[in-house]
């Protein structure tokens, strides 16, 4: 079957590439559009930016991706864009790049279009031009030459030049990608891609394919091809199947779709567990965070993924599905050892289930890391506590980066619970952190730099629950 996809406005076809081709490489070495660069081939830097485009409830959706994680059957149905597009309907400069222009953003240019696509997305979605959503926005993008003041100084000139009615949108015809044909099908001597439309084909395919690997985002798997260079024999996406990307809000749990990509996430986590929101926007760029999902950091089971920590903190449950039917499991038995899960062959993550805090529970999470943005940690400590009338009721204490896989302080929380909320009480800490874990020396951090840094997060927690102000970490 043929991959369908718009690129640049113009339909391509797509049957001669192999499966495991990035679209970077596509871009450059098929379509000859260099303008998109490559520097680190790891969704880090930001020079291979694009911007990819489909409906969302019937309405154009953008989104800045790292097209070095990309394949390019992902792109099926899809509306692409590149640095070439922006200018390729009118004989101008687009406002993005008339901003960075203007502002002198740009010397040695290598990065330049990186930035360019990442406010390109950024216009198109209309967010507001403050402090917060550019720095955000700008995140996954590095430059070593320009400086930011003014890219930051072009962002927020773009917003103030461009009225709505001049947003020049992208896609001029959205109703062009319900037109094109889907593939669910595609292969060749060495790799199947397959790309269910439903619940029930996945089921099949996953039975049929029980070795396949399960691409959600592909920020993690897409490495295997950009840098290692290596390709399992099937790969099942999931990232159609309607069923998955569903997000529901009851009474007690929010459910959360297994498709669902980390900026879908993101406004309910907002809404219901603001502190576990302001982690995700750490966790990798906006670009990474537009193709990841929650449930694709559960099923890499890395001991230093951030998210594992705070669900099993919040004593989340996981709906696992397989042609043999559904059962139950907890976050924290889901992950068995370092790279380790409880999932069977042809079984995969269907729904996360995230318990809404009761009343007097609250839920903080923090994470060591050397850079703030873009960074891997160090170790991430995540609590739910209930403290009343100044003493422990309850605490789920969890840490990443301690041991081979993500695993609850018991010793200290054993040590904490049913005792007063105070300093004093957290004078013994570092040796109940101590009978915890028994982290590794690595680059990012020795033994005993982790287990000072786990017993201070405690320190943190007491003080940022017993403190009228909250605790702020200035960025120098």
């Amino acid at each position: 079957m043929a991959i369908h996809f718009l690129l640049n406005g113009v339909l391509r076809r797509v049957t001669d590439v192999a499966p495991a081709t990035t679209v970077l490489r596509y871009l450059r070495e098929t379509e000859r559009m260099i303008g998109t660069k490559e520097g680190c081939a790891e969704g880090d830097c930001g020079a291979c930016t694009i911007v990819v485009c489909r409906l969302e409830d019937g309405q154009p959706a953008y989104r800045a991706i790292n097209s070095c994680l990309l394949l390019v059957p992902q792109l099926d149905g899809a509306a692409v864009f590149t640095v070439e597009g922006l200018t390729a309907q009118r004989d101008e400069l687009h406002p993005v790049q008339q901003a960075l222009l203007e502002n002198d953003g740009t010397q040695c240019g290598f990065c330049t279009p990186g930035f360019v696509m990442s406010m390109a997305a950024f216009q198109q979605g209309g967010e507001p031009a403050t402090d917060d959503n550019i720095h955000e926005m700008l995140s996954g993008n590095l430059c070593r030459c320009t400086g930011y003041r003014s890219i930051v100084a072009a962002c927020r000139r773009l917003e103030a030049d461009t009225a709505d009615a001049d947003r020049r949108p992208l896609l001029e015809q959205p109703s062009a990608l319900e037109a094109l044909p889907s593939c669910a099908d595609y292969r060749d001597d060495n790799l199947i891609f397959l790309t269910p439309r439903s619940l029930a084909e996945l089921v099949e395919v996953a039975r049929d394919y029980p070795d396949a690997q399960f691409l959600g985002g592909g920020t993690d798997l897409g490495l295997l091809f950009s840098k290692d260079h290596k390709q399992p024999r099937a790969l099942i996406s999931t990232s159609r199947v309607p069923e998955l990307k569903r997000i529901e809000v009851g009474a007690e749990t929010i459910q959360i779709g297994a498709a669902v990509t980390y900026s879908e996430a993101l406004p309910y986590l907002d809404e219901h567990v603001p502190e576990f929101a302001d982690l995700v926007r750490r966790i990798g760029s906006r670009q990474i965070r537009n193709l990841g999902t929650i449930a694709g950091n559960l099923a890499n089971a890395s001991p230093i993924g951030d998210t594992p920590p705070c669900l099993i903190a919040l004593e989340a449950m996981l709906t696992l599905r397989s042609a043999a039917g559904t059962r139950r499991v907890s976050v924290e038995s889901f992950i068995t050892g370092y790279r380790k899960t409880v999932l069977q062959p042809g079984e995969f993550i269907e729904t996360i289930h995230v318990p809404r805090l009761r009343a007097n529970q609250r839920f903080f999470a923090y994470k060591i890391s050397k850079r703030f943005d873009q960074d891997i940690s160090t170790t991430i400590g995540a609590f739910r506590i209930d403290v009343q009338n100044s003493v422990v009721r309850d605490l789920r204490a969890v840490f990443g980066g301690m041991a081979a896989q993500p695993a609850r302080a018991v010793s200290a929380e054993k040590a904490l619970t049913g005792r007063p909320w105070t300093a004093e009480t957290l004078a013994g800490i570092d040796a109940e952190v101590a009978r915890d874990f028994s982290p590794i020396d690595d680059h990012r951090g020795s033994a005993a730099y982790r287990l000072r840094a786990a017993a201070n997060l405690f320190r943190r927690l007491q003080l940022e629950t017993t403190t009228e102000a909250p605790l702020r970490l200035e960025l120098l």
